[in-house]
């Protein structure tokens, strides 16, 4: 699985169950520079290997090289795309485990010699990554992630946290697509009447793309109560951001899914998406804001997306989550 932050996070209990059934096994995972800095350390990961895609073709021989001098048992390809049946190819294995070919796209079902049972649409993405668990015998249940924050990283939070005085609302101002991005003078509301009306400390998390800078700036300049920024922090500081958080608000992106995985309630802003396919796992659809479907519609679980649905959200859709937020989930913290 080489490609965003969210994958990451869903292969990490597939990680763990092989570790639990097998626990001598040795993982060896390819993926991106990006998700690399935030499951480096994992207990369950052996080693790292990296795809570089903004090299080019550069990428493909530098991971061919890599994987040239080394041999499996068992390879699994959870990705649908040409660039991973390419990778693949480069693994020597006796077995490499793939999608079925009604779902393999790109051609990927030619580089896998072992295919998971075809299933029908109509399951969570996390689901999906399990089926291959599965198809192996080995039990995904109980489902963990184990994502952190790691022993040596506690005193950084410590420290972040030290001069914060109110609960914090972690929130994540713009994704890798524009299409799922929230409006950021709407963002600036919230972050006021997340002040005002419920005490808490909003702290803008996230990378430092122009997209995310030009929110901040929005945000900054509109809000009455100025957030704290914590912008360009990376991915592990913002595992110990999140797992300190009283509340995240969140597109569908990579922390979302951090959110779900160290258990800290998380108000969704989704409609480029379908949130049963791509939304939190398992938790918090009480705190999910759906523009993705139509009012009184029974949409199916599909991979398809929706343009230009996430200004349909209103400021007054957000805050009815945060007060669901407040009556569910608030006293049951451990935030720091």
């Amino acid at each position: 699985m080489m490609s965003a932050v969210g994958d990451a996070v869903h292969v990490l209990p597939v990680i763990n169950a092989l570790k639990r059934e097998r626990p001598g096994c040795h993982i060896t995972w390819v993926l991106q520079p990006g998700p690399a800095t935030l499951v480096r350390g994992h207990p369950a990961v052996d080693d790292i290997l990296l795809f570089d895609r903004s090299k080019g073709m550069q990428a493909f021989l530098d991971i061919r090289r890599e994987l040239a001098a080394r041999r499996f048992d068992l390879v699994i390809n959870l990705q649908v795309y040409f660039k991973a049946g390419v990778v693949t190819s480069f693994t020597q294995a006796p077995i490499k485990l793939g999608f079925d070919r009604a779902r393999a796209r790109d051609m990927n079902w030619l580089f896998t010699n072992r295919k998971i049972p075809p299933h029908p649409e109509g399951q969570h993405v996390q689901d999906q990554y399990f089926e291959f668990l599965t198809a192996l015998g080995v039990p995904y249940e109980p489902v963990t992630w184990n994502l952190g924050p790691w022993p040596e990283e506690r005193a950084w939070q410590q420290e972040f946290y030290s001069t914060i005085a109110k609960p914090v609302a972690a929130i994540v101002v713009a994704t890798s697509k524009s299409q799922k991005d929230w409006l950021p003078d709407r963002w600036a509301e919230v972050v006021d009447q997340l002040t005002e009306e419920y005490g808490l400390q909003p702290v803008l998390v996230g990378g430092r793309s122009p997209r995310e800078l030009h929110a901040e700036s929005v945000i900054m300049d509109r809000a009455r109560n100025k957030p704290i920024s914590a912008l360009g922090s990376g991915l592990r500081n913002l595992v110990g951001i999140i797992d300190g958080s009283a509340l995240v608000l969140a597109p569908d992106t990579g922390p979302l899914h951090m959110a779900v995985a160290l258990e800290r309630p998380v108000v969704s802003l989704i409609g480029y998406t379908n949130p049963k396919r791509t939304g939190p796992y398992r938790r918090y659809h009480d705190l999910i804001v759906d523009a993705y479907g139509d009012p009184g519609e029974n949409y199916p679980l599909s991979m398809e997306t929706r343009l230009d649905r996430m200004p349909r959200i209103t400021v007054p859709d957000v805050m009815a989550k945060v007060a669901a937020w407040r009556d569910r989930y608030a006293n049951r913290g451990r935030a720091r």
